[in-house]
């Protein structure tokens, strides 16, 4: 079996047990000691397969940041970006990173917060634990304050 094989089906393993992009690929193929030769070779074949698609994965992304882990828009492009995706096309496709989404996860993760925390009759303490939660899913202060606000006023 030679060198492009071996990486390729590498490659190909690397892929199957999520979505990646381009540079993550790359840096796995640099990683097995790949020479860069072969490893343009691979990235080429793959993204004409449709193996990897930076726009495709910048979708995926988004989605599994804002539905299954919501975090903040600003972690999720800082996200992008250390995979490689270009912040020209984060601002294209970033779709639907923006203050509203990041409004309306912090408020669902407050809410299911809220049924963890135990000591709900100090007030203080509920706030104190909300706000620390939000700022570790990196929610800026405005947002974090007025999603403590309305959830606490249900």
């Amino acid at each position: 079996m030679d060198d492009f094989e071996k990486f390729y089906k590498a490659a190909i393993r690397f892929l199957s047990f999520r979505p990646r992009s381009e540079k993550e690929v790359s840096d796995y193929l640099t990683k097995k000691q790949c020479e860069p030769l072969i490893s343009k070779r691979i990235l080429e074949s793959l993204k004409r397969d449709k193996f990897i698609n930076d726009q495709e994965f910048l979708r995926w992304w988004v989605e599994q940041r804002t539905i299954l882990k919501p975090k903040a828009s600003r972690i999720i492009k800082f996200e992008l970006k250390q995979k490689g995706i270009s912040e020209e096309l984060i601002n294209d496709e970033g779709l639907m990173i923006n203050d509203n989404l990041d409004f309306e996860n912090a408020l669902k993760l407050a809410e299911k917060k809220l049924r963890t925390i135990h000591d709900q009759t100090d007030r203080r303490k509920v706030q104190e634990k909300l706000g620390r939660y939000l700022a570790g899913k990196g929610f800026d202060w405005d947002t974090i304050k007025e999603v403590i606000d309305r959830s606490l006023a249900k």
